[in-house]
């Protein structure tokens, strides 16, 4: 199939996607939403101007832009995006997937006029400066480097409307929760180690793997005692060998890991706190209501529910590095506010859609071997179909609004070297 059909096949499935959206917009709305996603994978960047060149329409440059800054403020647009994401991928969420939860930041470091910039830790470098704080929910299996995504907001603590960062996590995991209808198993970094989450989270039965800090207080053995002493004193019942994967090096870690029944001050519900030591000097701790049954293989999947977060690294990285997300530039929290789900939905096609049903995932392996014969497949397979997107839609040339016809399933075809 030559590199003109794949392109054209590609943008077909792109407007069939982003169908999906219009039961929550109107008909401009939703072929403004088409030619963002177009925009953003085609320029692989969040700026507007990059976008409208990159759409290429017959008229000013400044004229798409402005268009595009228009359309970009509509009120509520992010949740009602992430809504129908987390409604399209609920069939992908199991019993057991893992539903990662992992907050993250936007910085901004030479921006001063954008609104309501906040101090921000950057998790790369541990240093603080000004941005937005950001959060990136996926789904993934254990075992399986594919990912979903499923959510990916950005707030300001400096914003009039803003609550607090409880707040903000609890509205993702009940927007993801509804469609699931409470199916998979929520997984939060040390952040998640709060009472006003783990409280919300078993009055809505929901099932989560949480790393504590040491110093939580746990009831153990008709007493109180911290998490970090419950740990010095648990055997460690099993072993095991992990390789961290990067996109350049890996590392081995040799682990031991226990557990011990505890419950939480205050509640009845029971508990397991899951002892893992090999990753640095102190025991890694999970908490977790997922019922364990005395094995290896049991308590194996609680650990490994963990080092999925992994995976959320990586996607974290190829959505910042991919598309240039830290390079927003838009001058109103709403529009900085929609443009982040916007850039989830472009993801979530590369990602997810072209991935749909077997043809779909042909098709996907097609865009990938594009990036691979310009410059090499990188390990991370999502970066491959990114750069395997840019390069075909820059192919067609200009955006041309889609046409009342549909584009239909994915005929059959030979595919030469598949």
């Amino acid at each position: 199939m030559n590199r003109s059909v794949v392109a054209q096949r590609v943008r077909a499935q792109l407007l069939k996607f982003s169908g999906i959206f219009s039961p929550r917009f109107t008909k401009p709305q939703g072929e403004f939403i088409a030619e963002m996603i177009y925009g953003i994978g085609a320029s692989q960047d969040v700026k507007l101007s990059v976008i409208a060149r990159a759409l290429d329409e017959p008229i000013a440059m400044k004229k798409t832009e402005e268009r595009l800054s228009r359309h970009l403020k509509v009120p509520g647009m992010a949740q009602a995006i992430n809504e129908q994401i987390a409604a399209h991928a609920a069939a992908r969420v199991r019993a057991d997937t893992l539903i990662i939860v992992d907050p993250t930041d936007v910085r901004k470091r030479y921006a001063q006029r954008m609104p309501y910039l906040a101090t921000v830790r950057d998790g790369s470098d541990g240093t603080f400066g000004p941005g937005y704080w950001g959060c990136l929910a996926v789904a993934c299996e254990v075992d399986k480097r594919r990912v979903i995504p499923l959510h990916q907001r950005l707030w300001s603590a400096e914003a009039p409307d803003f609550v607090s960062e409880n707040a903000q996590l609890l509205e993702i995991i009940d927007t993801i929760r509804g469609p699931t209808e409470g199916r998979g198993i929520y997984v939060l970094d040390r952040g998640g180690d709060r009472m006003e989450l783990f409280n919300p989270l078993l009055e809505r039965q929901l099932r989560f793997i949480v790393r504590l800090m040491g110093n939580r207080m746990l009831r153990y053995r008709g007493g109180k005692r911290l998490a970090c002493d419950i740990a010095r004193d648990c055997p460690m019942q099993y072993a095991e060998t992990v390789i961290k994967e990067g996109l350049e090096t890996e590392k081995r870690f040799a682990l031991e890991y226990g557990v011990r029944a505890v419950k939480l001050p205050d509640r009845d519900e029971p508990l397991y706190l899951v002892v893992v030591r090999g990753f640095g000097e102190e025991p890694l701790l999970l908490l977790t209501n997922v019922a364990l049954q005395p094995s290896r293989k049991s308590l194996w999947a609680i650990v490994q529910g963990y080092i999925a977060r992994w995976l959320v690294e990586e996607t974290i990285r190829f959505t910042k590095q991919s598309y240039h997300l830290e390079d927003m530039r838009v001058l109103d929290y709403e529009r900085l506010r929609n443009l982040m789900a916007l850039v989830l939905a472009a993801v979530y096609f590369s990602a997810v859609w072209l991935g749909e049903s077997l043809k779909l995932a042909v098709l996907a392996t097609r865009v990938a071997q594009v990036a691979k014969r310009l410059s090499g497949v990188p390990d991370f397979h999502y970066y491959a179909l990114a750069d395997g997107i840019a390069t075909l839609f820059n192919h067609l040339g200009p955006w041309t609004r889609p046409q009342k016809t549909d584009p239909g399933p994915l005929q059959p075809m030979l595919l030469p070297g598949l």
